[in-house]
């Protein structure tokens, strides 16, 4: 009896047994590795179109229509992207993209956007949320649902062949760049303009003195997205734009293109369509690496408030 009740008291209970710890460091890493695998997998399928474009450009028209594809041309042929700008009048097209086109149209609209942003959230008036939301509804409005009352109402104006239908219009604002500023603003302390005005400032005064200074973010993103749209748009210059001598560069790109399709004048066509395709993408490539801290501080407090 005895002896069976101290083997009972010597026992282990199972709560004093030390149970395996789970690894979990093993778990984190197994996590992280899949994690970055995904990332690297993402980043491989946005950037291998960029790849295979430059070294398209670099390589020569029987390269081009190797089967396996060439993923390292061996000779490069550099001489493809002075080739491909002097094709066409590629310099002309680049002047229309920057000074008539791009440049306005950012500024326009920039400028603005910026007046419109400042009255719904820093300025108080009767029926101030009605329409703003409104101006947030004409968002929901595709483009091509108004293009073709546009170009009507151009048209009726003699603006055709001009740049007057695709830079005016930046003069009224843009919606979505309205509503990201209009969140910015309301982030910024109303108790800095209740004191300009106290002093004596007007609103355009508190706008250029005050609100612009602390807004570099968000007008870096209004300017990025904006000259983005801008340089890339295509389907704009093409239905109000017809002559040659207007086009900007993705017009001038597409005469190429065109040329590329055309059996009878295929000589180093592909090749030089993604030269100057390169060339025409890597401004934007270059301000956005430039500009991509403001740019992420801009997207990131952008509309934290409403």
């Amino acid at each position: 009896m005895t002896t069976v009740s101290q083997t009972a008291q010597t026992a282990p209970r199972k709560s004093d047994v030390a149970l395996p710890v789970p690894n979990t460091s093993t778990g984190k890493r197994i996590v992280s590795v899949t994690k970055y695998a995904l990332l690297l997998f993402l980043a491989f399928t946005w950037l291998f179109p960029l790849y295979w474009m430059v070294i398209t450009a670099l390589k020569n028209d029987s390269q081009v229509r190797t089967v396996p594809p060439v993923l390292f041309p061996n000779p490069l042929l550099w001489s493809n992207f002075a080739g491909g700008w002097a094709r066409y009048d590629f310099n002309q097209a680049a002047f229309n993209s920057i000074f008539r086109f791009s440049l306005p149209v950012v500024v326009f609209t920039v400028i603005s956007s910026l007046i419109v942003a400042y009255g719904f959230a820093k300025i108080k008036w009767r029926g101030r949320n009605f329409f703003f939301g409104l101006c947030i509804v004409t968002m929901m409005l595709p483009w091509q649902v108004t293009m073709v009352p546009l170009f009507i109402i151009f048209k009726n104006l003699g603006w055709l062949n001009s740049y007057l239908p695709l830079v005016v219009p930046s003069l009224f604002g843009h919606p979505y760049f309205i509503f990201l500023l209009r969140q910015f603003f309301l982030t910024i302390p109303e108790e800095l303009s209740e004191a300009a005005r106290i002093e004596g400032a007007n609103e355009f005064g508190i706008l250029w003195r005050i609100i612009l200074p602390l807004s570099k973010p968000a007008i870096a993103v209004v300017v990025l997205f904006r000259f983005l749209w801008t340089w890339n748009d295509f389907l704009a210059p093409l239905i109000y734009l017809k002559d040659e001598a207007q086009y900007p560069l993705a017009l001038m790109i597409y005469r190429l293109q065109q040329t590329a399709s055309n059996m009878g004048n295929t000589a180093l066509a592909y090749p030089h369509l993604m030269a100057v395709s390169t060339i025409v993408a890597l401004p934007v490539i270059v301000i956005f690496i430039l500009a991509q801290r403001t740019f992420i501080e801009g997207i990131s407090v952008t509309g934290l408030k409403g």
